[in-house]
């Protein structure tokens, strides 16, 4: 079937690069700093997950850039000329000024090209949770979803995604600036694994501690079964690593435990993404229940507070 839109992503969805190499799919790769120079994320085309990692682990301390102006400029810009409406799906706005580096970006394109059709969307997720999200897009937009629909289609979804993972300290988030240092104080005295998940403005949440690997895998597994949407047996799972595939294994071993239907998906988290939460992070990340509606009753009055103020 023949698309109707244009769709861009960017490379912190840490999908495996075949699956996001479709027609009508164009990738922005963010960018990262290491001892050997500055690299473009291109989901490891130039070199491997156990390369990169490995580097960490013997002390190197890689760093960050978000995608220019500039650079989505260009991309609209090659985008427009394809003569399709488009939608970009935005690395979380709380994490990073992309999203925000976008919206000016397009409304530049759009002053130089009013017909133009563009969508930029703030996923509220990051890593393997914003991969799900695209996953899913990448399949609406090949079914011929238009523009306008599949953003208002992400703009709701983004809430059903559910993303926790396990990373062995919070000093690489916490340099990043990722994660307030509070929480990065409570973790370190914790002598334990970070358990993280998404918030819903789609900042970084510290949802629980466990007292070793294995636990943590287990608490992993006990979110899946707590919050994947009932009777959703068979959907597609996706399991995130840091360069640490035996426990994948593990951690598939454990969800086909729980539902011998779930499709796993593998994938290695990228290199943008692992400058913050190291090596051995382990992610899962499913669909499953408004997001909206677990949150705390006070959580909830504050986000209405919020909308009030907009």
């Amino acid at each position: 079937m023949t698309t109707k839109c244009s769709l861009i992503i960017d490379s912190c969805c840490d999908l495996p690069r075949e699956v996001v190499s479709v027609d009508d799919v164009y990738l922005l790769g963010f960018s990262y700093n290491n001892q050997s120079g500055s690299h473009k994320d291109d989901m490891y085309e130039s070199l491997t997950a156990h390369d990169f990692f490995d580097a960490m682990r013997e002390g190197d301390e890689p760093t960050t850039s978000q995608v220019s102006p500039g650079e989505f400029i260009e991309m609209f810009q090659t985008v427009y000329e394809k003569g399709m409406p488009a939608v970009l799906l935005s690395f979380s706005s709380a994490l990073s000024g992309s999203y925000q580096a976008a919206c000016m970006a397009a409304e530049q394109v759009k002053e130089e090209h009013p017909d133009f059709e563009i969508y930029v969307v703030d996923s509220k997720l990051a890593s393997v949770a914003e991969g799900l999200l695209v996953y899913e897009a990448i399949r609406q937009q090949q079914n011929g979803m238009s523009a306008k629909e599949l953003a208002e289609w992400a703009e709701e979804a983004l809430y059903y995604v559910h993303g926790y993972f396990m990373v062995s300290d919070l000093e690489s988030l916490h340099r990043g600036g990722r994660i307030p240092a509070s929480v990065a104080i409570v973790g370190s005295k914790l002598d334990a694994k970070p358990l993280l998940g998404f918030g819903l403005d789609g900042s970084l949440a510290l949802v629980g501690v466990a007292r070793g690997r294995k636990k943590g895998m287990k608490a992993l597994i006990d979110y899946f079964e707590r919050n994947r949407e009932e009777q959703a047996e068979g959907g597609t799972v996706l399991i995130g690593n840091a360069d640490c595939p035996k426990d994948v294994q593990r951690l598939a071993d454990l969800l086909d435990k729980t539902d011998e239907d779930a499709v796993v998906l593998e994938c290695s988290i990228g290199p943008v993404i692992g400058c913050h939460v190291g090596p051995d992070m382990l992610a899962i990340v499913f669909w499953g229940k408004d997001r909206r509606e677990t949150v705390s009753v006070v959580d909830r009055i504050a986000n209405k507070v919020k909308r009030n103020r907009s």
